[in-house]
């Protein structure tokens, strides 16, 4: 293969999978230093690829309606790129590639209309069998690049912008929060992707926190869960921040936070790219287990039912409460271990 000069990195679906899909940046520069490293995203994701050093340019995907439009895109893309790296495939989205003229087209080879890419991938993400970055970089090695990355070298290169921190040491002013003190973000949806810990365990755990007046607790969530947010709040030191922010705030405020306690959810993957703590709560199903959705990174204690149900869906799950047998005393103390030394100041 000739040295390719303009690659386009394709992931149009939500949060969390576009920070797994980071690494491909810094992954493709390494091996092609002189090429173009360009993402397609969608325009809510977009700001997780700004200011990454081995991201040159970012396109945003043009929707109607929720639709990929097939003209405005192929309009944008044609004649613009020699390959393409398509980590979230979708019909309309492998049609617009293949009517843009990209040379090079990987994606999966198991879906109907993958005949429109030319170099295809075949493995069944569902079943787990890797992590979702692990196949996502799995997909380079059609362009000529076989890397092996793990927990301990994987570099996401996510950085909070500036002017955004500075937003946020505002905020933390005119709501009290002491930056000396340790932050904890509690982040509890998921928007439906996983089966989450149930709120009132959730809340017992925030009221055992929240004990300890050397920690500062902030719960986080979008506008349609700020009614969820608002019932874990048990105290002064528990501020309610769901749908204050929009990603590129939020962040800066997990870039600001020592521990990030939440389910299966986009923001406990940004909080991994930056190297923080993070506690996570996951069911035994292949589809959102840990295995495949879990955070890529060494810091983190993952608690999952005690029942062994890998069989079971989403919808078993929630009707069994099979959540419900995960100990949160244990997930305190984890806490404790992560954060040791409660009570005092940051060093």
């Amino acid at each position: 293969m000739n040295t390719p000069k303009n690659i386009l990195i394709v992931r149009t679906d939500r949060i969390g999978d576009v920070v797994l899909s980071l690494p491909l940046a810094s992954i493709i520069k390494k091996h092609f230093p002189s090429a173009k490293v360009t993402f397609l995203l969608r325009n809510y994701t977009a700001p997780l690829a700004a200011n990454n050093p081995d991201i040159d340019d970012v396109i945003i995907l043009k929707e109607n309606g929720g639709k990929s439009g097939i003209k405005e895109n192929v309009n944008m893309l044609k004649n613009k790129f020699d390959i393409c790296v398509t980590a979230f495939p979708t019909f309309r989205i492998a049609l617009i590639l293949f009517l843009s003229k990209i040379k090079t087209r990987v994606g999966s080879g198991y879906r109907w209309y993958s005949f429109l890419f030319n170099k295809k991938v075949y493995e069944h993400r569902k079943f787990a069998e890797h992590h979702e970055l692990e196949f996502n970089v799995r997909l380079l090695k059609q362009i000529g690049i076989d890397e092996n990355v793990n927990r301990g070298n994987v570099e996401f290169k996510l950085t909070p912008l500036p002017e955004r921190i500075k937003v946020i040491e505002k905020d933390f002013k005119s709501l009290g929060i002491d930056e000396k003190k340790k932050i904890i973000i509690v982040h509890p949806g998921s928007g439906g992707s996983s089966v989450d810990l149930p709120s009132d365990m959730l809340k017992e755990l925030i009221e055992k926190i929240s004990s300890d007046p050397g920690l500062e607790i902030l719960i986080t969530g979008s506008n349609a869960e700020a009614e969820l947010c608002q019932q874990l709040v048990v105290n002064g030191r528990t501020k309610n921040l769901a749908g204050k922010y929009e990603l590129p705030e939020l962040i800066a405020l997990i870039d600001k936070a020592d521990l990030m306690i939440a389910n299966s959810t986009g923001p406990v993957h940004i909080a991994a790219a930056l190297g923080k703590y993070v506690v996570g709560f996951y069911p035994h199903i292949v589809s959102c287990s840990e295995e495949r959705w879990g955070p890529y990174t060494n810091k983190k204690n993952i608690f999952k039912p005690a029942v062994q149900s890998r069989q079971k869906n989403k919808e078993d799950y929630r009707r069994e409460n099979l959540m419900r047998t995960i100990n949160v005393d244990e997930v305190w103390e984890s806490v404790k271990s992560i954060l040791p030394g409660t009570g005092s100041e940051k060093k």
